[in-house]
């Protein structure tokens, strides 16, 4: 087939290696030159595992990318997966997605063949009758061979690659037969007995997303609310987690607690759907409360440390910076608001990640940066564990370069031994 993705930021640019490798033709479309020509060279814009070696392998042959829409008419299927950032009050801002949605419809106002253009993008399931499809009807002239549906993505930053071509399920947001069907025909190459197939209308597509999120969300909040009562007990929080993961009624999954939740979706979502939800005069109360849960987590850890070190003119290494390993994303990192706390409260920071630290270094460029884990450690009064990258775990006389060997570990990925303060977050 042939396939349309507007947009080549997270999703777009994963997707559409992704469908390359599946065998169709792919025609990336973003209005950013720069990434279109870094797209066609064969190189990721974003940091993913997987993702460079799929362009460099279809890039110029099943993957182009283009600033132009002429490709949208000639195509079987249009993805559209533009972001939708958070307003300040927690919703989302369609802007550029419903500026996309129009040049999509207009691209197809003369096309007579049924045409299948699937929302990619995370939105509220009130924006699509209401916004994005009336958007891509406006463009489109009301040609009714245009037909919009819903596909919301459960990646996860690095491990996308796998998640597409391994997916736990899949979601067709569809109004007829024939626009599941093409859905269908696009996910041909992973559709098997064991991949579930949840068809439904676009709308429900749409929240599954999001009541996905939120409960993952609301299960680590729930799990960090237990630890910190584990940790005033004297207990730990883990052994706790690993008995009722037993439960297959709860499972194993997403039991650590620690720092807590953040990146771009978990964030976005859950605030997004708080704010939809305020819309219709209901307060979801228990959603509220997972967000300040986990908004507390970096403060217990700030709070741990100053019970062992003044942090007045304290040297403090924060170790990891990006909001999860394998990704040099730092949106909603836990790091942001340790680092912003640690400042307020006078210390010096010296920071380390193996990835991100261009990044952070863009949102705190005042701050010192280690080369090494070793490096940030060395002379340091204090050591924050944020980020639990497999690195960090193989640490050991690395503290004995510390002016004082004080380790709070937000992730449960340093050993405690002798010759070190050892405050785990949860346990």
């Amino acid at each position: 087939m042939h396939i349309t993705v507007i947009g080549s930021g997270y999703v777009g640019t994963t997707i559409a290696a992704c469908f390359a490798e599946f065998g169709h033709e792919v025609t990336a479309i973003d209005i950013d030159e720069e990434i279109v020509a870094t797209l066609n060279d064969g190189q990721a814009p974003i940091t993913e595992p997987g993702l460079d070696d799929l362009l460099e392998t279809h890039a110029g042959d099943r993957l182009t990318a283009t600033t132009s829409y002429d490709a949208v008419p000639e195509s079987d299927v249009t993805f559209l997966a533009i972001g939708t950032p958070s307003n300040d009050d927690g919703s989302i801002d369609l802007g550029a997605l419903e500026a996309a949605a129009e040049a999509t419809g207009e691209a197809l106002r003369e096309k007579s063949e049924r045409h299948l253009v699937v929302i990619k993008s995370t939105v509220t399931p009130p924006s699509i009758p209401e916004q994005l499809e009336p958007a891509i009807r406006n463009g489109a002239d009301d040609n009714d061979a245009v037909e919009v549906g819903m596909n919301p993505e459960f990646l996860r930053e690095g491990s996308a690659v796998i998640d597409f071509q391994n997916p736990d399920k899949l979601v067709f947001g569809t109004n007829s037969e024939w626009a599941s069907n093409r859905l269908h025909e696009v996910f041909e190459p992973v559709l098997d007995a064991e991949t579930p197939v949840v068809e439904t209308d676009p709308q429900t597509a749409a929240m599954i997303k999001y009541a996905n999120n939120a409960f993952l969300a609301s299960k680590i909040s729930l799990v960090n609310d237990l630890g910190n009562i584990c940790k005033e007990f004297g207990l730990n929080a883990y052994e706790v987690m690993e008995a009722i993961g037993l439960d297959d009624r709860i499972s194993e999954q997403f039991l650590r607690s620690g720092a807590g939740w953040g990146g771009s979706c978990f964030p976005k979502d859950v605030n997004a759907i708080i704010a939809a939800a305020r819309e219709e005069d209901y307060d979801p109360a228990l959603l509220e409360a997972a967000v300040e849960i986990n908004d507390r987590q970096p403060r217990r850890m700030i709070n741990l440390l100053k019970n062992h070190v003044d942090l007045q003119s304290a040297r403090i290494a924060v170790l990891g910076l990006s909001f999860k390993p394998q990704t040099d994303d730092i949106r909603n990192s836990r790091a942001i608001p340790v680092i912003e706390s640690l400042l307020s409260h006078g210390a010096d920071v010296v920071a380390y990640d193996p990835i991100a630290i261009d990044n952070m270094a863009e949102r705190f460029p005042d701050i010192d940066y280690a080369q090494t884990a070793a490096e940030s450690l060395r002379g340091a009064d204090g050591t924050l564990v944020v980020t639990d990258w497999d690195e960090f775990s193989d640490l050991d006389t690395e503290f004995d370069e510390m002016t004082t060997p004080v380790v709070i570990d937000g992730r449960r990925c340093i050993e405690h031994r002798e010759g070190i303060v050892y405050q785990g977050l949860t346990w």
